[in-house]
């Protein structure tokens, strides 16, 4: 089996005072993303998955949640310099807003920045409608938050690949309950759901709805970046 490490980021910020948690500075991020073209990995989309069975020794695929416009001005410059692809997902209800399921402080992208992007670097995704938690909602809440979704994506004429990052990693973790999620997801067309897990996957997936990403903090170094990519989170950092 190949491995298949998932790259999970949040904002881009310029100060690197400010690189910590969720948010990574413009320097540290080109610095993962030169390190990754020099040392020739291969980014995916999850699209690039299909009717695959093996990888390449050095696969990756790079991941960004709430499409917020840092990740447009910071983000998406880096990848098309350094050449990589990466998964963009878009929580519905608050595109052209701002992140209001946290503090509200960062601008989401508009539907018209959303059309611009290049789909040869960028794949979008689902990240929920109102960004809740699913563990939260009851089946009637999940297949609503489905009809939201999708009613947005015909309405807005996007390009959105059937590939779903759970909002804070979070999903109903009791069997009976999974499997009713499970459901509703692969009614919907859902091809994968991602959780956080911060382990490195093998490829083809175990369970394509428990697809782990590693979740990159901006505090990280340079050298544990690296030991993310071979290993995933370790519990003495």
């Amino acid at each position: 089996m190949s491995k298949l490490p998932i790259l999970m980021y949040h904002n881009v910020v310029i100060d690197e005072a400010k690189s910590l948690d969720l948010s990574i500075s413009v320097s540290k991020l080109e610095s993962q993303f030169k390190f990754l073209h020099e040392n020739n990995y291969t980014t995916f989309h999850f699209k690039d998955l299909e009717n695959l069975k093996e990888l390449p020794s050095k696969s990756i695929i790079i991941t960004f949640d709430d499409v917020t416009e840092c990740q447009l001005i910071y983000a998406v410059p880096l990848l098309k310099k350094y050449q990589l692809k990466a998964s963009f997902f878009i929580p519905f209800s608050f595109v052209g807003n701002f992140d209001y399921w946290i503090e509200g402080k960062e601008k989401i992208m508009s539907v018209e920045q959303l059309k611009g992007l290049d789909s040869n670097f960028i794949e979008l995704g689902y990240h929920s409608f109102e960004h809740k938690r699913y563990s939260s909602l009851s089946k009637e809440e999940l297949e609503a938050d489905f009809i939201k979704s999708n009613n947005f994506i015909a309405d807005n004429e996007l390009d959105i690949k059937p590939v779903l990052a759970y909002p804070f990693g979070n999903y109903a973790k009791k069997d009976a309950e999974f499997a009713v999620f499970k459901k509703v997801m692969r009614e919907n067309g859902m091809k994968y759901g991602l959780r956080i897990g911060n382990r490195v996957n093998k490829f083809p997936f175990k369970n394509d709805y428990l697809v782990k990403r590693i979740d990159i903090k901006g505090e990280d170094s340079l050298f544990r970046f690296k030991l993310k990519l071979k290993i995933g989170k370790l519990k003495l950092f």
